[in-house]
């Protein structure tokens, strides 16, 4: 196999363009002043964290069945063991930022709807401190996924346009880079 089942392809794709919506709606919606539409704004990020870790869990459960296709031996060691490091540090954060926005939500007081109308039990009990301290874990969270997630897009655009190899053709829907 040399190619990302569309499956995982769907799942990959879905995704990424979550994460792209929801971290700057959650910057955005930050520095907002209380108000309807920063509720509003807040449940639409929580609806879309949920669904990261919802599809990213449904992911993992595909790839149990299905491996992925190997990257080619030509690539440097050092570039193998940085993509394996990369990817199951991507995996991590895609639980453990959702994890860790619910677990802020609950300690807060506030509970997590989701998509308005599945409401999902507190994890925690409220607690302003702990609620604090699960704001800053969130938010450094949030930033080690955008620097891996920028990471591993940088690496993607090296390979198909200075590389000019497969590895990122593989997860393309269109494109197939022919072989060098």
């Amino acid at each position: 196999m040399t190619n990302y089942t569309p499956t995982a392809k769907i799942f990959h794709w879905l995704i990424a363009l979550l994460i792209f919506i929801t971290f700057p709606l959650g910057i955005y919606m930050h520095e907002l002043a209380l108000s309807p539409i920063k509720i509003k704004l807040y449940s639409y990020h929580k609806w879309i964290g949920v669904s990261v870790f919802i599809l990213t869990s449904l992911r993992l459960l595909w790839r149990t069945t299905h491996q992925p296709p190997s990257l080619p031996g030509s690539l440097p060691q050092w570039q193998l063991r940085a993509s394996f490091i990369t990817h199951y540090a991507l995996y991590a954060l895609l639980f453990f930022v959702p994890i860790s926005g619910w677990l802020m939500s609950s300690a807060k007081g506030v509970q997590t709807v989701w998509f308005g109308v599945l409401p999902l039990p507190d994890l925690v009990t409220r607690d302003e401190l702990m609620g604090d301290l699960l704001n800053n874990i969130h938010k450094i969270l949030n930033i080690t996924l955008l620097t891996l997630v920028t990471l591993h897009v940088l690496a993607g655009l090296k390979h198909y346009f200075i590389d000019r190899d497969k590895v990122m053709s593989r997860m393309l829907f269109v494109g197939k880079r022919k072989e060098p």
